[in-house]
């Protein structure tokens, strides 16, 4: 995908009919099928547009604009066209192959965070005793895989969870797309952002992160074989967050040795998964009574090699809290980073208000 530094303007005259759509802070993807208009906002709701006014001779001139800004063809043969800015990624696909006509895809992902502490409690997204032992887990230097279905806000929890990162930390950010905008988002924290493209791949990022002293690496998603080289990175102490799809906290693992390059790397890695991921977080969403779509998230667990022995200890199952006691050894780690009472957060209770 090519990088727009200069060319589209934030501006109606560029947008036309997409444009108040595109400066809403409350809306997340316009996509166009041919014929309809359908919006996404930031509570997950999608609608169809009645009378979006978008004519075919729009449609024309804005893939004209993208594609000359990106100096690429766009027509039978070159049926697809992306391009991204740094808070937009949009893509085109061509009538000769999208059949119900000309398909436009904005993806939005402005450098804001769109949850709050508050908010969280308030609308059932965490228990609070989660979210306070969650963020003290962030402080105790815990790795972190966030898992779900797309568009479940997997980046936008990590995101969440990645303020908490102390600012004399170094935090080294990967990703092909701009979404976590971790700079922006912390201002004077310590960050380099790396951008994944065609002589530079997930592999050769993270393996280029250990020359740069990290402290923390966020991998946008873990896809591949990359998954091993962000396992080493780990054992080395160096700490990080990564997303990746699967349904159950418990099937991480797994997934993660089924990228692996062959068998004997997953046979070798598998003590590995169980030693250096120590939480794994599932995001759902959800209908409410009201028609309203919530995301939440539905399970928590810590990993664990104890004794030789794997283990998974489940804190969260369908969105309700299991057991508030936590294996020795978490309680232990909690404790080196001065944690006395791990489901206590300073920096929760003031972001609540000293309501708890």
């Amino acid at each position: 995908m090519e990088k727009l530094d200069i060319g589209i303007r934030m501006e109606p005259e560029y947008f036309g009919p997409l444009w108040r759509y595109v400066k809403d802070p409350k809306i997340t993807d316009v996509d166009y099928n041919g014929h309809q208009l359908w919006i996404t906002d930031v509570e997950n709701e999608r609608y169809l547009v009645e009378r979006s006014g978008i004519t075919e001779k729009f449609v024309e001139q804005f893939s004209h604009r993208i594609a000359n800004e990106v100096s690429k063809p766009f027509n039978k043969k070159c049926n697809l066209l992306e391009a991204e800015t740094d808070m937009l990624r949009i893509s085109i696909i061509h009538e000769s192959v999208a059949v119900s006509g000309r398909s436009i895809c904005i993806r939005k992902s402005p450098p804001v965070l769109r949850m709050e502490v508050e908010e969280m409690v308030e609308s059932d997204y965490c228990p609070l005793p989660l979210l306070e032992l969650l963020v003290n887990c962030v402080q105790a230097k815990m790795n972190f895989v966030f898992c779900g279905e797309p568009g479940v806000g997997k980046t936008e929890c990590a995101k969440f969870f990645s303020q908490f990162i102390s600012a004399r930390e170094r935090v080294i950010t990967i990703e092909d797309n701009p979404e976590w905008h971790y700079g922006q988002i912390n201002p004077g924290k310590d960050c380099v952002e790396l951008r994944i493209g065609p002589d530079f791949d997930y592999t050769k990022a993270i393996k280029t992160c250990l020359r740069q002293n990290p402290s923390w690496i966020m991998l946008s998603e873990a896809r591949s074989t990359e998954v091993k080289s962000l396992l080493e990175c780990w054992s080395t102490g160096i700490r990080g967050f990564t997303t990746l799809h699967t349904d159950d906290v418990r099937k991480i693992p797994d997934r993660i040795l089924n990228m692996m390059e062959n068998r004997m790397d997953a046979d070798r890695m598998e003590n590995d998964v169980y030693s250096y991921v120590d939480v794994g977080i599932l995001l759902r969403r959800k209908q409410k009574h009201d028609g309203k779509i919530c995301r939440y998230i539905d399970q928590a667990c810590f990993f664990l090699r104890e004794g030789k022995q794997n283990q998974i200890h489940m804190l969260q199952q369908d969105g309700c809290m299991l057991l508030k006691e936590l294996p020795v050894s978490v309680v232990e780690r909690l404790q080196r980073y001065g944690i006395r009472d791990p489901f206590a957060s300073a920096v929760v209770q003031k972001r609540m208000g000293g309501r708890i």
